[in-house]
């Protein structure tokens, strides 16, 4: 029997370990464990709400997370991809808004896994949203440090990790604040942030690296170049500097996902030796799903 389960704050170490063990090489793209630590950033409280585990004999064989209301990004453990009953079970949770899984009208689905699932998804009507590009980077031979300063951020400077995001990003909200909330979730203990900075002591790039365990692929979720200093190579620097960071973590592989309409940061992660992966899309259901599924 398969259970589906909403989260409570004393719940989130496990859930954060079993994604751990849900990330491998052969499903780079699926909900990585800092996926969570970046949402961590809104508290405990907020994050444990926006997740739904499905659980066999009492083992947590997939996690759900709700990336914002309307979006569910799934990661299933390697040995379950294929089995069916997982998949309809998923599939009838997802489609029925009473089972408190996706809201009720348009939803998207974040499905990365292999197996069935997608294709049933397909099935009761799911059609292609937007393309994102996967990126990997294999860790097994060194990767040479960037010739420019780099900071591993800590409490103090969180100021600066915090500023350098909202530089890079428009309608970020990321604050020294969000950033404590962050560190204090139970992902961050295998995670680092890293600054760039230009030959006068700017802060020019950012990114935080989260590793799931040694031998398993580790995440940059984000990377962002401050908007006033873009096209000068700062992002290539601090992406190859989150590569070793990520290495010296024990990672196999750094994996990273952006929108493939976003040509810059595609050719900024290749400028970085990562290699670029097939296209990969979200699944959009309608609003009468309920009744196909």
């Amino acid at each position: 029997m398969i259970v589906l389960s909403e989260c409570d704050v004393g719940r989130l170490p496990e859930v954060v370990d079993a994604l751990r063990r849900m990330a491998c090489d052969r499903s780079p793209g699926q909900l990585h464990p800092g996926d969570l630590g970046w949402q961590w950033r809104f508290g405990a409280e907020a994050t444990a709400t926006a997740v739904r585990t499905w659980s066999r004999d009492e083992q947590i064989v997939a996690v759900g997370m709700l990336d914002s209301p309307r979006l569910l990004r799934l990661a299933v453990v390697p040995q379950e991809q294929a089995d069916e009953e997982l998949a309809n079970q998923l599939l009838m949770d997802i489609m029925r808004p009473e089972r408190g899984v996706l809201p009720p009208g348009d939803v998207s689905v974040e499905v990365r896994c292999g197996g069935p699932l997608r294709e049933l998804l397909c099935d009761a009507g799911g059609v292609l949203d937007e393309p994102w590009t996967p990126l990997r980077r294999d860790l097994a031979e060194p990767v040479d440090h960037p010739k420019v300063p780099i900071e591993a951020i800590g409490p103090e400077r969180a100021w600066v990790r915090a500023a350098v995001q909202r530089a890079a990003f428009d309608n970020s909200t990321f604050t020294e604040e969000r950033w404590h909330a962050m560190a204090a979730g139970a992902p961050y203990a295998e995670a680092r942030c890293l600054v760039a900075y230009d030959d006068q002591g700017t802060a020019v790039a950012g990114v935080t690296v989260w590793s799931a365990g040694p031998g398993r692929p580790g995440l940059l979720e984000p990377m962002g170049v401050h908007r006033d200093h873009r096209g000068r190579g700062h992002g290539m620097a601090v992406t190859t500097a989150a590569a070793a960071a990520l290495r010296d973590m024990g990672s196999s592989s750094a994996i990273v996902c952006t929108p493939s309409s976003n040509l810059g940061a595609v050719a900024t992660y290749r400028s970085a030796g990562f290699q670029q992966l097939p296209a990969v899309h979200d699944l959009r259901l309608r609003a009468n799903r309920a009744r196909q599924g």
